[in-house]
């Protein structure tokens, strides 16, 4: 099973929705990073359940115990072993899915591929196993804000038809934080909620968009043919539960440009070399060209709602299910910060890569002065 991510800065995530713990070891943070439970804890209560009237209502805290890998309050360069306890699991709430298959779940596919499933709560296929992930990206935004001044920042672009009106450049954590569907338009989010709790209320769900822009990222990141950085970084956000599009800067509607319309023309300001627009998404021909890092990932509606469906069961026969327990009837508002864990995963790997390589951290080019390029 690939619980593995990462190159240099590896993690291995561990545990199912309904065992006795989630967690993860994270291999390859550098030495000396000073690191304790709290740099960990904002992000896992922002991806907690039950924080609001938006979220399933399991009651879990999600409390993170490092158990190796640091000495008074440093990273050792081993290493480092996370663990979350869960406290509220309600295995008897999925009795009804022993033998039945929730439609656009991974019940189905799991059974198909290894013989076995775990039907309390999805087991691996569970989002409880993004804690792991969530607890590892808090250490790599916190090494990549410390060493290379990068900040690492998601939100709620659309829920269903509902699409907020958010400049990257400008958007900040608090404004983010300022409601409960994470998106920083208060009018969009206002009607959000609304949506979403009226779906919560009729035993539906609903999907929508996630953008996500890491400012302060060196050109240089990047690895072709196979190790583009937009393609590790669509990896890493499609390994995400319930995701199902990718997008980079301009992204599909960038198809409906023309090349005139569309190219990033450089610049030099204070004499460094820029691009006039970010139509590229901070990305070009695989590698960080210094600008903005701009992502957007597309989120299905949560699989399992109250509804009757279809389905069929383990002996091949045809069934009913309306399901039952407690769902989250959008995925999205706690999935910001998975967004950001994964994006900067990504970045943090990539960054100690690129000093495996090549020695020396990236840094953004310098125009040459006529007398240097003659």
């Amino acid at each position: 099973m690939g619980s593995t991510f990462g190159h240099v800065f590896r993690v291995t995530t561990f545990g199912e929705s309904h065992g006795g713990a989630v967690g993860v070891v994270v291999d390859g943070c550098p030495p000396r990073l000073a690191l304790n439970e709290a740099d960990l804890q904002r992000d896992l209560d922002r991806r907690r359940p039950g924080q609001s009237s938006v979220t399933t209502p399991r009651a879990e805290a999600d409390r993170a115990h490092i158990v190796s890998g640091t000495f008074e309050g440093q990273t050792l360069g081993s290493p480092i072993a996370i663990v979350v306890w869960n406290e509220d699991a309600r295995p008897e709430a999925y009795a009804s899915f022993k033998d039945r298959y929730r439609p656009s779940h991974a019940d189905f596919t799991y059974e198909a591929k290894y013989g076995i499933r775990n039907w309390q709560g999805g087991g691996r296929a569970s989002a409880r196993e993004t804690i792991g992930r969530v607890a590892a990206g808090a250490i790599a935004k916190k090494i990549l804000a410390e060493r290379f001044g990068t900040e690492i920042l998601a939100y709620v672009k659309r829920v269903h038809g509902i699409e907020a009106a958010i400049d990257s450049a400008r958007v900040k954590f608090s404004d983010v934080e300022s409601n409960i569907v994470r998106c920083p338009d208060r009018k969009a989010a206002a009607r959000m909620i609304a949506l979403i709790e009226r779906m919560r209320d009729d035993g539906d769900s609903v999907g929508g968009v996630i953008e996500c822009v890491a400012r302060g990222v060196p050109p240089g990141l990047g690895d072709p043919v196979f190790d583009k950085l937009e393609a590790d970084l669509a990896k890493g956000v499609l390994s995400l539960p319930a995701t199902k599009g990718f997008e980079i800067g301009s992204g599909f509607d960038g198809t409906r440009l023309r090349g005139s319309e569309h190219n990033d023309p450089f610049t030099v300001v204070r004499g460094r070399v820029r691009t006039k627009s970010n139509f590229s998404g901070g990305v070009q021909g695989g590698i960080s060209n210094g600008e903005d890092v701009v992502v957007r990932v597309g989120f299905k509606p949560t699989a399992t709602i109250r509804k009757k469906q279809e389905t069929a069961d383990v002996r091949g026969r045809r069934a009913t299910i309306a399901a039952s327990g407690r769902h989250d009837p959008c995925v999205l508002p706690r999935a910001v910060p998975m967004v950001e864990a994964m994006v900067a995963l990504v970045l943090v790997d990539h960054h100690l890569r690129h000093e495996a390589q090549c020695g020396t951290p990236p840094r953004t080019p310098r125009a040459r002065s006529r007398r240097a390029s003659r």
